[in-house]
C-alpha cells in the first residue's frame, strides 16, 4: 500500500496531516494513527500492527484490530491510498 502521488504528508506536534492535492481536503492523525499509517505504508500486516498496539497500550486485541481496520478503511474510502 502507498499514498497516492497527490497526497502530501506533514508531521505536526500532534501526529500527521494528510492533504489530498486533488480535492484540497485534509485529515489529521493523532500520534497513534500516525504510527499505524507508517506501519501500513511499510507493509506491516494489520494483525501485526494490532498486536503492537496491544503491547504498547492497555487495549484488548479486538479493539486494536477494529481500530486498525477502521483507519485502513477510512484511508481507502477517502482514496488517499492505492493498494
Amino acid at each position: 500500500m502507498q499514498l497516492r502521488e497527490d497526497v502530501s504528508v506533514v508531521d505536526t506536534d500532534y501526529g500527521k496531516v494528510l492533504l489530498d492535492g486533488s480535492t484540497g481536503e485534509y485529515w489529521e492523525l493523532n500520534p497513534t494513527g500516525s504510527s499505524v499509517l507508517a506501519s501500513l505504508l511499510d507493509g506491516t500486516p494489520a494483525e501485526d500492527i494490532a498486536d503492537a498496539l496491544c503491547a504498547q497500550f492497555d487495549v484488548d486485541a479486538d479493539r486494536a484490530q477494529a481500530d486498525v481496520t477502521a483507519l485502513l478503511s477510512a484511508l481507502r474510502n477517502a482514496r488517499l491510498v492505492s493498494p
